[in-house]
Formats: C-alpha cells, sequence, structure tokens
C-alpha cells in the first residue's frame, strides 16, 4: 500500500489501543493512516478479557470474530490465598447477566493481529514494518510525522491530528515529558507459559485465578489460554523481585513458585513452552492526555498494574473516546489541545477507580467481608471488577472501604494488645 503525503488522522502503533482508534475514526468517513514497525502477529502479554470491553467490541464489528474463534471463554475470576485456599469463583453473569458477562482470554498476538486486519477492513490505511521517526511540529502544534520503510526510505506525512499508540515506549510522553511513574505501584512482573498445567472444567476451564504467594509478598496470574496453554506470572514489588536477588531469572521464578501453595501443584506435571520473560516498575501515566494536534491513548498514555485485567479494556476505552473526540473536532475545524483533552476527564477518573482497587487488594481489603456488609451493594463491586468503571455510581463504594479498613485496623490493633 503507498504512502500518501497527507492524511486526515496518523496513527502510531497497531496494537488495540490504535486499532480501535483508527477504526473509529475511519467508520466516520475520515482518512487514516496507521504506521505499526512491527509485522503482526508479534509476541504481547496481558491475555485476559474483562466484560466491559464487549461495547467497545461490538463498536469494532469485532464481535463475530470473537464468538467464532478458538480463544478459551472467561465466564470468572477466582482467588486464592497465601495457603492456597480457593475462593468462591466470582461468576460474572450470577452477579450481572448481560451477553457481555462472558469474555475471552486471549492470546495476544493473534487477537492484535483481529483487531489490526479489522482496522483494515474498515478502511483504516495500515503499513505494517514502518518505523516513525519523530512527530512534526510547528511551534507547539503536531502536523505530522517522519516515517522509514524498510527500505530505509524516510517520508514525511502530514496530517490533522497525530495519534501516539506506540505502548510503554511512547514517541510522545518522553519528548513531552509528560511520564509521571506511579509513587505506590512501584511493581515487576516475571511470567512464562506452561503446556498441560492443570485446567479446571465446564464454566470454570477460563476462570482467572489471582494467587497470593506467602506472606502477602506478591501474586500470581494463572490464565488459560488455547492449545492447552496457561499464562503463568508473579507480580510483586520491584525492590522485592530483583533487588538483591538472583539475576537467574528461572531461579528466580520457581522461587516465588515454591513461595505458592495455590500455584506449585497446578504446574508439576506440566512442560514449559517459552522462555521467561520480565517487566521492571511499570505503572506510570501522563500528566495529559492530548494537546495542539495530538493525543495519547493506550499504553502511550499510561499503564496500570495487571491485577485486575485492565490492560486491553483501557486501551480500548481510551482508543474509542479518544476517537470520537477527534473526530469531533475535525468536523468543526477544531483539533485544539481543549477539544481533544475532551474525553481525558472521564477516562481518567475511571482509571482511577480500577486503581483504587488494585490498592485496596494490595492493602488486603475483602470482597468477601464488604460484600457480607453491605450485600446490596454487591453488584456496584462487580460493576468494578467487570471494568464498568467510567460512572459516577461506584464512587459509593470507596468512603465505605475505608470505613471497613478502619474496623480491620482497630481489630488488628486489639488483638495485638491482647484486648481481644
Amino acid at each position: 500500500m503507498s504512502i500518501p503525503t497527507e492524511t486526515d488522522v496518523i496513527v502510531i502503533g497497531g496494537g488495540p489501543a490504535g486499532s480501535t482508534c483508527s477504526t473509529l475514526i475511519a467508520q466516520k468517513g475520515l482518512k487514516v493512516d496507521l504506521f505499526e514497525r512491527d509485522h503482526f502477529p508479534r509476541f504481547h502479554i496481558g491475555e485476559s478479557l474483562i466484560p466491559q470491553t464487549y461495547l467497545t467490541l461490538e463498536r469494532l464489528n469485532m464481535l463475530p470474530k470473537m464468538k467464532g474463534s478458538h480463544f478459551v471463554k472467561k465466564h470468572s475470576v477466582q482467588f486464592v490465598n497465601q495457603r492456597g485456599k480457593l475462593s468462591e469463583p466470582f461468576y460474572f453473569a450470577d452477579n450481572k447477566p448481560h451477553e457481555s458477562s462472558q469474555t475471552w482470554q486471549v492470546r495476544r498476538s493473534e487477537f492484535d493481529h483481529l483487531m489490526l486486519k479489522n482496522a483494515g477492513e474498515h478502511g483504516v490505511n495500515v503499513h505494517e514494518g514502518v518505523r516513525v521517526l519523530e512527530v512534526l511540529f510547528e511551534g507547539d502544534k503536531a502536523v505530522g510525522v517522519r516515517i522509514k520503510t524498510e527500505d530505509r526510505n524516510e517520508q514525511v506525512v502530514r496530517s490533522k491530528v497525530v495519534v501516539d499508540a506506540s505502548g510503554q515506549s511512547s514517541i510522545l510522553i518522553d519528548r513531552l515529558g509528560l511520564r509521571e511513574w506511579d509513587p505506590v505501584l512501584k511493581k515487576a512482573a516475571l511470567w512464562t507459559y506452561w503446556k498441560g498445567a492443570f485446567r479446571d472444567t465446564g464454566r470454570d476451564e477460563g476462570a482467572t485465578m489471582v494467587i497470593q504467594t506467602e506472606g502477602k509478598n506478591g501474586w500470581f496470574w494463572y490464565i488459560p489460554l488455547h492449545d492447552d496453554i496457561v499464562s503463568v506470572g508473579v507480580v510483586a514489588p520491584f525492590e522485592y523481585l530483583f533487588q538483591n536477588r538472583t539475576k537467574d531469572l528461572e531461579a528466580l521464578y520457581f522461587e516465588e513458585v515454591n513461595r505458592a501453595p495455590g500455584v506449585k501443584p497446578r504446574i508439576e506435571q506440566a512442560t514449559r513452552c517459552d522462555i521467561f520473560r520480565a517487566e521492571k516498575e511499570y505503572s506510570y501515566r501522563a500528566t495529559k492526555a492530548a494537546g495542539n494536534g495530538w493525543a495519547l491513548i493506550g499504553d502511550a498514555f499510561g499503564f496500570l498494574d495487571p491485577l485486575y485485567s485492565s490492560g486491553v479494556l483501557l486501551a480500548l476505552s481510551s482508543g474509542a473516546m479518544a476517537a470520537d473526540t477527534i473526530c469531533e473536532g475535525i468536523i468543526k475545524g477544531d483539533t485544539s489541545e481543549q477539544q481533544l483533552r475532551k474525553w481525558e476527564p472521564g477516562f481518567t477518573q475511571g482509571m482511577e477507580r480500577m486503581r483504587r482497587l488494585v490498592c485496596e487488594f494490595y492493602e488486603g481489603f475483602s470482597f468477601g467481608r464488604f460484600v457480607k456488609k453491605h450485600p446490596h451493594l454487591k453488584n456496584l463491586v462487580t460493576d468494578v471488577l467487570i471494568g464498568d468503571v467510567f460512572k459516577d455510581e461506584v464512587d459509593v463504594l470507596w468512603p465505605l472501604i475505608d470505613e471497613l479498613r478502619q474496623e480491620v485496623a482497630l481489630e488488628r490493633k486489639a488483638m495485638a494488645s491482647g484486648a481481644v
């Protein structure tokens, strides 16, 4: 496909955020050129979808592809404590019946490829193997990009808006000095893949498991994928996981497996089928999501701890919200910062709600105890768990969670003093 010298919107990166944003803009009849440096399929972590992704997948006309795929169906999430004791499965449909209550566990190389092909089917000009060298500015306004093709030719492409969806290595976030690392969620991850690991059956086959390690120093994700593959990784504070310990990732991984009674028996009879991979200190957010003629979406805007599998949801949601704002701006001839940031407050508020729930988990929050005390709020707890966080109704939870935390703290203090 030939590369134009001018287009309406340039999208940098073909992951879920970039493919979502470009597809929705192209659906409005605007010219969109997407530049992806790799050739898909390519590896990416973040395999578990949560139910709220359904609404954006529906807008993208992706649901027939998902329903016809071999991706494992996911109906629930289950928590396993540091002693290996399982909680009751948290079934999405039991708590909030809806077609979207069933979602999927995906191999991201395949899912992202489906999404990118879907963008092309909707009129996006997809250019793979093309590297964006820089975003071009006139004053403080983004006006296009300079690219390099695989045959080493360089070219300038101008546009009305440039969308950075280039992931954690975002072109703009560091150039503009916008990245802020999360002061609390200083976590890291170490993972690999297993063939023949334990899988439940029936409705529970595709459940995501969150498995604590002894001492609650970290937790494992356990995500069943198709082809009898299970993704198993540990998340813990960066200092704990990587500082003053062995540099051998395999040895480090098994040290943590041995501290996780909920993991060890599930992989004992399995065969490792991939390398060990690590990500270090990865929770961050940009101080703003857009400026004059440019926007940041997906991981290029921010990344949140993977505890509740919110990564793809945040990618799809930011891509969709930004797309709607960009289309509105181009139609009325306004691509200013004020216009292009209109989606930001609602998105960051939702992201902050998800972050709050992540922090509560690390502080020892018990869903069971909270729901037992406030049974009428079980549906709102469910809303946050499934990713329905872009609404104010869920904010009633936070003062009650604070109240419960104070009660637990008083109980522990009384026990320590011998009063109980």
